[in-house]
């Protein structure tokens, strides 16, 4: 089955659904969100920058959702409403020409307390994953996922930070 020449635009609302497409894009989506667990746990998420664009990402996330909460649960059904869709979806194009696959599939978590899981992950366009996982990290909401793995650092990071307090 053929979806036309090399390098030809594939219309969305003409494709049929092809199995092997959709088993691809997810194959794709469980290696991004691999790979992204797999940095946190190396690096706090606070020292991470996860596009050269990060500060005005989180600056526009900010400015467009004064009313995102990092820190809480995500409502999916408030985020996927048709208002939230037309509000991401402004976010979004804002970014089509400067961040890389900025509406591909991507996971992720609906809470920063949790790991992947079947019921604490969501599907979303990778712009939306930036946007909230830049928050998350510019907040050290993440910082567990590293702390967890290396747990003396942390102890000895809190120590040095108690004897500079103490002189």
């Amino acid at each position: 089955m053929s979806l036309g020449p090399p390098g030809a635009q594939i219309k969305a609302e003409e494709t049929e659904n092809f199995e092997d497409i959709e088993k691809q894009f997810a194959v794709k989506a469980v290696q991004h969100m691999s790979t992204y667990w797999a940095i946190l746990e190396k690096m706090r998420g606070s020292q991470l920058r996860l596009t050269r664009l990060d500060d005005e990402i989180y600056e526009h996330l900010k400015r467009d959702f004064p009313e995102f909460d990092p820190k809480e649960t995500i409502n999916e059904d408030e985020m996927k409403s048709k208002r939230g869709k037309e509000r991401w979806r402004k976010f979004m194009m804002a970014y089509d020409k400067t961040v890389e696959d900025y509406n591909f599939g991507t996971m992720l978590r609906t809470s920063p307390t949790f790991e992947y899981g079947e019921k604490e992950t969501i599907f979303v366009p990778r712009m939306q994953f930036y946007a909230i996982e830049i928050a998350r990290n510019h907040l050290g909401l993440n910082d567990w996922i590293y702390e967890k793995g290396h747990p003396n650092e942390e102890e000895e990071g809190t120590a040095a930070k108690t004897e500079e307090n103490a002189s």
